[in-house]
């Protein structure tokens, strides 16, 4: 692991860090913040999951996250969303998929497999990384995202939900399987069975008996991708049918931005804290 920056913040520390990935078969780039409270010992974590052309940095420069995860003792983790390198199999010219638009899968369809794993990434290498090298309690972990990121937090605390005490979301795509700018990743990463793709679908998967205890999914009303790409209503029919806890909020005139996330982070980290710092 190397060390490309570290920073002073709140008390605590903002690093930026790269390492050989063995699972996405090149360099990967991530940012810790580490709060005060870890000099004293382990802190809990909470997992972020960034959305379409996004990298560690969006969240890490914009989402005004490190005043209130200072405050309440909690480290934030802010993986990549896709593999990155002259090697890695990419669409320049389309935002929606390859570098950038990993959607948390792990392919199945050539050239993809080989770097495309950001599910055994977020869930098996970075954890494994994290927990070799910082004061962290694994233990006690949460995970939330935006956008693609939120389609990632939720479908990974559906089949780790003994590893995550708590899950939330800004706008997550609620049905990726039928949304016009996720169904095309899915058929060039896993092929085109759509049975397959269930195991990356939030709805779907609770449809098909995954559960959780409870969600928090914060969504604007002004947000451009509302209607076509994110449908909370899907989610939130889903949850309700299998007596899933979802707090949904729709939040009045807020778009899809860093806005609308930096005005709402202090409320999730609120709400991760309440289950992660027992």
């Amino acid at each position: 692991m190397k060390v490309l920056s570290t920073s002073k913040s709140h008390g605590g520390i903002q690093g930026v860090y790269s390492h050989a990935s063995e699972v996405c078969a090149c360099d990967m780039t991530f940012a810790v913040f580490m709060p005060p409270q870890a000099g004293k010992g382990p802190v809990p974590v909470l997992w972020y999951l960034s959305g379409l052309t996004c990298t560690h940095a969006n969240v890490m420069d914009k989402g005004e996250y490190r005043r209130m995860a200072a405050e309440l003792g909690i480290a934030i983790v802010c993986p990549d969303t896709s593999p990155r390198g002259a090697d890695v199999p990419d669409e320049k010219d389309n935002w929606q998929f390859g570098c950038g638009a990993g959607f948390y899968v792990d392919a199945t369809q050539e050239p993809y497999t080989r770097n495309y794993r950001m599910y055994s990434y977020v869930t098996e290498e970075l954890p494994a990384l994290l927990a070799a090298n910082f004061p962290v309690d694994m233990s006690r972990q949460s995970i939330f995202g935006h956008s693609m990121g939120g389609h990632g937090a939720l479908t990974i605390a559906l089949k780790n939900p003994d590893r995550f005490k708590s899950c939330s979301a800004f706008a997550p795509i609620a049905q990726p399987s039928t949304a016009g700018w996720s169904r095309p990743a899915l058929e060039k990463y896993l092929g085109p069975d759509e049975k397959s793709w269930r195991d990356y679908d939030a709805t779907l998967l609770i449809e098909d008996g995954r559960r959780f205890d409870a969600f928090l999914v914060d969504q604007g009303t002004a947000d451009g991708f509302l209607q076509e790409g994110l449908r909370p209503w899907l989610l939130d029919d889903a949850c309700r049918k299998a007596g899933i806890d979802l707090t949904l909020r729709m939040q009045e005139g807020y778009d899809h931005s860093y806005n609308f996330i930096s005005t709402f982070m202090d409320d999730h980290l609120k709400w991760h804290a309440l289950r992660l710092v027992r």
